[in-house]
């Protein structure tokens, strides 16, 4: 595996770096982001976060806007951003800003145009990891994070492969995808019109069947423009309480879908993480 480095700044004493590489999964070159703490000094592997950002964003939404830096050095924990979507000339494209570039939906597609390029789901679960841990001092202790669309990515990679991962958490996540409006347009496009196929990918039905737990946080802000059609938080409680998963939901007054609301409570869910992280 070869990978470009694209810029590099120092960060509370450790360094937020910028990759490129061509990715075999998706059939294109991407773009990640990744923080090492200042601990990866000293030689050791420390554990890592993967955080999956929302529709329309990059690896840099979260790096630039959500101050995780200063925790993460404290913590000893890396965190590795992907994008959201392939890239480039030649992959599929969609007017909508919720679907195509920027609006992959961490799902394996299996539709054309889309099945060529759009497979986010095995590109965060297997080659992006094995990049990283190939290349930098990071372990294989992982937990996964994500907000909206990344959210609902982050907690279906987490349930469906809890071995991989010893923590999970979401800010404002698509809890019910097959039934809101984002996640039918996606699943139609990307999965098909067979909505069976739909719930591989869909977090509440998935908590409400399984019984193999990964800890999971989720924040949710009551003043979120989107609440009430797209994210569907009580379909996560609902399935949370009929299987015994340990769901911890919490509702913040006042808090809208946007990064000042993941600023405020970054430090909670890294802390969250790191807990889980080090046992």
């Amino acid at each position: 595996m070869s990978i470009e480095n694209l810029s590099c700044n120092k960060s509370f004493d450790g360094w937020h770096k910028q990759y490129s590489h061509y990715s075999e999964t998706l059939n294109c070159t991407m773009r990640f982001a990744i923080y090492l703490p200042p601990q990866v000094s000293s030689g050791d592997k420390v554990p890592a976060l993967y955080w999956l950002s929302g529709l329309t964003c990059t690896d840099e939404n979260f790096m630039q806007k959500a101050g995780a830096q200063r925790i993460a050095a404290e913590l000893g924990m890396a965190i590795i951003a992907p994008d959201t979507s392939p890239r480039g000339d030649d992959v599929a494209d969609d007017d909508g800003y919720d679907l195509g570039k920027g609006a992959g939906f961490y799902v394996n597609a299996t539709q054309a145009p889309w099945n060529r390029h759009y497979r986010m789901y095995d590109y965060v679960l297997n080659e992006l990891p094995t990049l990283v841990e190939s290349m930098f001092p990071v372990s294989e202790q992982r937990s996964i994070a994500g907000h909206s669309m990344g959210g609902h990515g982050a907690l279906v990679l987490a349930m469906r492969n809890p071995e991989r991962y010893r923590s999970v958490s979401a800010f404002s996540p698509i809890g019910n995808p097959v039934n809101c409006p984002w996640g039918k347009k996606a699943f139609k496009a990307y999965l098909g019109k067979d909505t069976a196929a739909w719930a591989d990918y869909d977090a509440s039905l998935l908590m409400r069947q399984t019984s193999q737990f990964v800890p999971a946080l989720v924040d949710q802000g009551e003043a979120d423009d989107f609440l009430t059609e797209q994210l569907k938080p009580e379909t996560l409680e609902a399935a949370a309480q009929h299987s015994g998963y340990p769901l911890e939901l919490n509702r913040r007054e006042g808090y809208d879908h946007s990064y000042y609301f993941i600023a405020s409570f970054i430090e909670q869910h890294l802390r969250f993480h790191a807990e889980h992280l080090t046992r």
